[in-house]
This record gives structure tokens, C-alpha cells and sequence, in this order.
């Protein structure tokens, strides 16, 4: 089981990027242990900016930095990212087209008990309907690296979600097909199209290993890129099944649901059912036991993909 969270690897890419370029900052809101960001802060403190509990600022000096030929990442916790600064990320950095890349850490359920006020299960409609602004959430760690190695080499706005704990790997060291902006196909099918995002990608290749063993042929889409999403992979994907199933962590609303349903109504329409979560406060508990009681593992989309069938 892998131990590297994908904050962990944020902080290593980083680091590693700031040996060569001063100009790389980061910035958190009190949340350097949660960001996992103590070493770049200790490695470089000239180049690191911690702006206590105040996530608003956190994106307006980011846009300012960057405005001044700086490369901000700046982190806190989703939660807050995505609806405190709501309107810093909205005017400061995608209206402006500042070259800011926020990283809503512990995203989804990652906070478990702390309840809804710490969850971000509106962050993807929220980050998606603003103009300018990309929103990215890798499946594990070493899709985290190639993700954060592209953002280095541009100069546009973005979201980042992660989780808070590790999560096993959906891929493996060395093979890792990434294409920015491009959804990366696990497995080819011709009875159902899952496609899904962040920390449910797992769940959906092994459901898809499930549902072969019972004779159902699932193709697996990992759609780390929600905005600019790969419309294509969705058609491709989508023609070539009988129904589809989304999977996210987010609320059933305005996420990756609601996008792939707009794209395959218009281009080719099929059955498509979303799994996420409810339109609720969600159940206290650890990431993988609120998983567990809304279908959102392995089992469950098996279970979903089949009802659909």
C-alpha cells in the first residue's frame, strides 16, 4: 500500500523546481503541516509566505506575486479555498490571468469527522463555472507528479484538488500515460463507460475487474482533467457502451456528473447515472468508511453498473 500522500508530492516537485527557479513561491494559510509543505518552507523560507488564517488574502497576494513575475502555489485546505476566497479566485486570478495555481488540499471527505464544514463537495461546480479557471484532481501520487511538472511549464490559472491520506497507486512507477488535458483510458469496454475522477478512480478499476468476472466488459476513464474537459475521450468512451456511469466525490451536483451528462446528450445519447454524494451532510467518519456507505468503492459501482444494464 503506498504511503505518499498526493500533498506530499506536490511539496517534493516543488522543491526540486525551486532549486533551479527563484521565482517559484509557495504560500500557505496556516496550513504548511496540512499542505505538507514544512520542508519547502524550511528549504527555501525566502521563497515561502505564510499568511495565517486567511484564505482571501492568501489569493490576493498569490495574484500579486504573480502580477510581480513570481510562480505562486498557493495552499489550504479545500474547504475554505474553494468557497472563503471564492471571490479573490473569481476576479484576482482567473479575470486577471494571473499565473496562480491554487491547491485546495484535504479535499472531498478527507477531513471525516470534522463534519460538512470541512468538506468540499462543491468545489468542482464552483471552480468550473469561473471563466479562465482549469481544475485538475490526479487519482494518485504519480499522476500528481507528471500533473505538477506540466503546471510548472505554463503560465495559467488553476484549481488543484487532493486528498488528505495516501491513496494506492492507479498506476505504476514508470508507466505513467499522462497527457495534459487528456483523460487517460485504464481499460477498453463495450457494455459500460465509467468514467471518474480523483480518488474514485481506484475504486472504478477495480469495480471494472469485478463486473469482468461476471462477464460485463467496463471501460475505465480517469478524468483528472474536469476543466478543460476531454470531451473526446467521453464521446469515445460513451459510443462504444451501452450506459454510462460517473463516479466522483462531490456532491451530485454541477461535478463531473453533470458535465459528462451535457456532452453525451448532445453528441450521443446514452443512459448516464452519476455516483456521488448525497445531496446531504454526509455521515461522520474516515474517507474510506463514507465511501463504504454510499457505494462509493469498488462494490458499489460494480452494483451501479449493473442495476444500469
Amino acid at each position: 500500500m503506498n504511503k505518499i500522500a498526493n500533498r506530499q508530492v506536490i511539496c517534493d516537485v516543488l522543491v526540486e523546481a525551486a532549486k533551479e527557479d527563484k521565482d517559484v513561491v509557495a504560500l500557505c494559510s496556516d496550513s504548511r503541516g496540512s499542505a505538507s509543505m514544512t520542508k519547502f518552507a524550511d528549504t527555501y523560507p525566502e521563497q515561502f509566505v505564510e499568511v495565517g488564517i486567511a484564505e482571501q488574502n492568501l489569493v490576493s497576494i498569490s495574484a500579486g506575486l504573480a502580477k510581480c513575475g513570481k510562480k505562486p502555489y498557493a495552499s489550504s485546505p479545500a474547504s475554505f479555498l474553494s468557497t472563503r476566497s471564492y471571490e479573490q479566485c473569481k476576479v484576482d486570478v482567473a479575470y486577471s490571468n494571473t499565473n496562480v495555481k491554487l491547491i485546495g488540499i484535504s479535499g472531498g471527505v478527507s477531513y471525516g469527522a470534522l463534519g460538512m464544514s470541512h468538506h468540499s463537495a462543491q468545489d468542482i461546480a464552483a471552480m468550473c463555472s469561473i471563466p479562465n479557471m482549469r481544475v485538475y484532481i490526479p487519482s494518485d501520487r504519480l499522476q500528481t507528479e507528471h500533473l505538477f511538472k506540466a503546471l510548472l511549464k505554463d503560465e495559467k490559472p488553476a484549481y488543484i484538488r487532493v486528498g488528505r491520506n495516501p491513496v494506492e497507486d492507479v498506476y505504476e512507477e514508470g508507466n505513467v500515460p499522462f497527457e495534459m488535458d487528456r483523460a487517460t483510458v485504464l481499460r477498453e469496454g463495450t457494455d459500460i463507460a465509467i468514467i471518474a475522477c480523483g480518488e474514485m478512480v481506484k475504486p472504478a478499476a477495480d469495480a471494472a475487474k469485478l463486473l469482468e468476472e461476471k462477464g460485463i466488459h467496463a471501460a475505465v476513464v480517469d478524468m483528472y482533467c474536469i476543466k478543460p474537459l476531454d470531451k473526446a475521450a467521453i464521446v469515445k468512451a460513451a459510443s462504444g457502451a451501452k450506459a454510462v456511469l460517473t463516479v466522483e466525490e462531490h456532491a451530485p451536483f454541477g461535478g463531473l456528473g453533470s458535465m459528462v451528462s451535457q456532452v453525451v446528450g448532445s453528441e450521443c445519447p446514452r443512459k448516464v447515472v452519476n455516483l456521488a454524494l448525497p445531496d446531504a451532510p454526509v455521515i461522520t467518519g474516515t474517507s474510506k468508511e463514507v465511501f463504504d456507505h454510499y457505494g462509493l468503492n469498488a462494490e458499489g459501482i460494480a452494483k451501479k453498473a449493473m442495476e444500469l444494464l
